[in-house]
């Protein structure tokens, strides 16, 4: 019995998994920002981190996991 087993993935697939990769680097550097900042007592450094977070990061992440979403969709369609 012959399986086809492909090599390589989708540009779509590569692309999501690369944007994946910073915007949870990004996340991890901005709750080590967060963390350093509150600790020193720096309030205005952790409210503005605060706010980056809200009006930046979750649109970003929708539209990350949408684009997963249609990766996976394509892949499987494959």
């Amino acid at each position: 019995m012959k399986t086809h087993v492909r090599e390589g993935n989708s540009l779509l697939l590569k692309f999501v998994f690369k944007g994946l990769k910073y915007f949870l680097l990004a996340l991890v550097g901005f709750a080590i920002a967060y963390v350093i900042s509150s600790s020193l007592g720096v309030p205005s450094i952790s409210t503005q981190i605060l706010s980056l977070l809200t009006n930046w990061v979750f649109p970003i992440g929708v539209i990350l996991l949408g684009l997963i979403g249609i990766a996976i969709i394509l892949e499987s369609l494959r």
